[in-house]
């Protein structure tokens, strides 16, 4: 469905486009390094991109002679063709020409980093303006997981409001939304009981679906419209011209093993160059964070830190008798303590399958807490069980969410390009839901693209119309329901009663978050540790089996994605100090604390057990001493979501 960067990298994906290569190709373009570099440049500098951008890249004194780069329809190419699939073979050619010595660069008009429902809502709208505007622009999306909707995880009770604006006949043309809200139930939970409450939540006309599904039929709109998909290629860099302006990212090399050697099938990166750069990494994007820092975005919109929560998912196929296709329930209480924010969530979708998981707020003080632990004791509640016996679990999922919401979105505007989705973070709180609010602002990033391509305006027409989009105003009016939860449970639940019923989000206050989540973690010596059930292999389960069903997978040998800033912190802070809360924190069991030859407590990284969780992680952000660094892994790792 999707296309490949590089033969180089993914010849079997090609492949499917093009079957090989070499009919293809005329002799005169099969070059080596006795070619005439003249010749050779005076071809590359006749092709430009319609806009005037050239897609290639020269490298003196380097063998490496062409770049890959976008062709638009109105090159022909003598001697080339098409293939069987329809696809230009010289565009495949050039895609492939590559070597070691140099790193392959495409140039597009639009890179955008992330083929979620931010990243491929602005592609899609985006080519609809070219359309309507009868401009050609050159859309590129590359995307870290194997396929699209591979690392795409949520609830999902979905608000259709911005998709009605995007694809307005969705669903006369088959969306993966088919199970409308028909009940919605909210309660309080005592360990035995659960007590039912009014619920606050306004669910009438949203669905519940399966968001890894909807990502992956956006994506074929997408395509369908143009736009150029990439999966299996992790953006590990920005690259920067003279004046420090963003014009792309950089893909990590593949083929690197553990020692840093590089191993037979060794490939460089690729530079996808953009006269216009949007993130879409997801909730604390390691990209948009780097320029997030470097641009001091946060600053200079004034805002405050971010602050997340890990959800933890579960997929169950359960008795048909006990299945009511569209039935919501919500939770507050157990199985947290009162001083830890978070609840659950159980959704009935279609075909005897529910989506069931726990949120927890990282800015919980217990070093002793599990949050995977705290899910499998969730399972076991009076309420909760029966509907689950007798059931199967179809997939296991975990990821963060932020929760800072209108206090801490930073400037999304930086030199190039900017930030969209819940990279900025744009979740609604107390509505629990993100995705119609991250596709919302991803299409106005690629309105206000559009015009700075070509109308010649500027970036920040981005900013000023997400101010003033029906975006802001739901955070302007949902700002106060996380940070009253900083009071603890009881108050935090009277003031939303508040915000919602009486003063209905018009408040003349905004209340500030606490602490960042990783000051938040007490020291161990205030806690007692907290003794948790063992799995009955039947409701709870160990953390490897639930780490089979998320279908992760890495390359075993490469480089660790997930680095220590000083390596001694662990046994000299973290253990004796916390009592080693990464072992516990991490819903993957990539941390582990185990004795070494000489019987010394050593702290050891299972990086092949990560799910990705903060699309990123959960353990660079709760981390007490910030000594975790996550790093982009080889393209096409990770968890492999088809239902979550």
């Amino acid at each position: 469905m999707h296309k490949s960067l590089s033969n180089s990298y993914k010849f079997s994906t090609l492949k499917r486009h093009s079957g090989s290569l070499s009919p293809f190709v005329p002799s005169i373009f099969r070059l080596n390094q006795t070619n005439n570099l003249q010749s050779q440049s005076s071809l590359t500098n006749s092709i430009k991109t319609p806009s005037g951008y050239s897609p290639f890249r020269h490298f003196n004194q380097n063998p490496c002679f062409f770049s890959s780069g976008y062709f638009p329809n109105g090159i022909n190419f003598k001697g080339f063709g098409r293939n069987e699939s329809g696809v230009s073979c010289a565009k495949l050619f050039f895609r492939s020409f590559c070597s070691e010595m140099c790193r392959e660069s495409m140039a597009y008009d639009v890179v955008i980093v992330g083929a979620g429902p931010a990243g491929l809502s602005a592609a899609i709208r985006l080519k609809q303006l070219c359309r309507e505007k009868n401009v050609d622009l050159s859309v590129c999306v590359v995307e870290k997981g194997a396929e699209v909707g591979a690392h795409i995880i949520s609830g999902n009770v979905f608000e259709p409001r911005a998709l009605n604006e995007l694809l307005p006949q969705w669903k006369q043309e088959e969306a993966p939304i088919r199970v409308p809200v028909s009940s919605d139930k909210f309660w309080f939970l005592t360990k035995d009981r659960a007590f039912s409450l009014p619920s606050p939540f306004s669910n009438r006309g949203n669905y519940v679906i399966s968001l890894s599904q909807l990502v992956r039929w956006l994506g074929g709109k997408a395509e369908e419209l143009g736009v150029e998909i990439y999966p299996g290629f992790a953006a590990s860099e920005i690259l920067y011209d003279a004046d420090n302006k963003v014009i792309g990212i950089g893909t990590n090399d593949m083929g690197i093993a553990k020692d840093g050697s590089k191993k037979e099938n060794f490939q460089r990166g690729v530079e996808l160059r953009g006269r216009i750069t949007l993130l879409a990494e997801g909730c604390r994007g390691s990209l948009s964070e780097k320029l997030i820092k470097n641009f001091k975005l946060r600053e200079k919109s004034h805002a405050q830190h971010q602050t997340y929560a890990l959800g933890i998912k579960e997929v169950w196929e359960i008795d048909e008798g006990k299945h009511n296709p569209g039935e919501i329930l919500h939770t507050l209480g157990w199985p947290l303590d009162q001083k830890t924010y978070g609840g659950s969530f159980l959704y009935h979708m279609n075909d005897r399958q529910i989506a069931l998981g726990l949120v927890v707020a990282l800015n919980y003080h217990n070093p002793f807490l599990n949050p995977y632990e705290e899910f499998q004791k969730f399972k076991h509640h009076p309420a909760i069980k029966p509907l689950l016996e007798g059931g199967t679990v179809v997939q296991y999922g975990a990821r963060t969410l932020n929760e800072g919401g209108l206090q801490s979105i930073p400037y999304p505007v930086f030199p190039g390009g900017a930030i969209i989705g819940c990279a900025a973070g744009f979740l609604n709180v107390p509505k629990i839901k993100g995705t119609h609010t991250a596709m919302k602002s991803g299409m106005l990033a690629a309105e206000a693209g559009f015009g700075v391509l070509h109308e010649d305006s500027n970036m920040e027409i981005y900013w000023d119309t997400l101010q003033k989009s029906w975006v802001w105003q739901e955070l302007q009016r949902a700002r106060n329901y996380r940070p009253a939860f900083e009071y603890g449970l009881l108050p935090g639940l009277a003031i939303c009663g508040l915000e919602h019923y009486i003063l209905r989000g018009k408040s003349p206050y905004t209340l500030k978050h606490g602490k960042p989540d990783h000051e938040a973690t007490d020291a161990a010596r205030l806690h007692s540790p907290i003794e948790y059930p063992k799995p009955d292999g039947v409701l709870s389960f160990d953390v490897p089996t639930s780490l089979h069903r998320s279908n992760t997978n890495h390359e075993h040998d490469q480089p660790a994605h997930l680095r220590l800033r000083d390596p001694k912190i662990p046994e000299l802070v973290n253990l004796p100090e916390y009592a080693g809360p990464e072992s516990r924190y991490c819903p993957a069991r990539v941390y582990e604390y185990v004795p070494d030859e000489k019987n010394q407590v050593k702290l050891q990284i299972n990086a092949q057990n990560c799910l990705h969780c903060k699309d990123f992680q959960a353990c660079d952000i709760k981390d007490p001493k910030q000594n975790i660094k996550w790093t982009v892994p080889e393209g096409g790792g990770g968890p492999g979501y088809s239902v979550m």
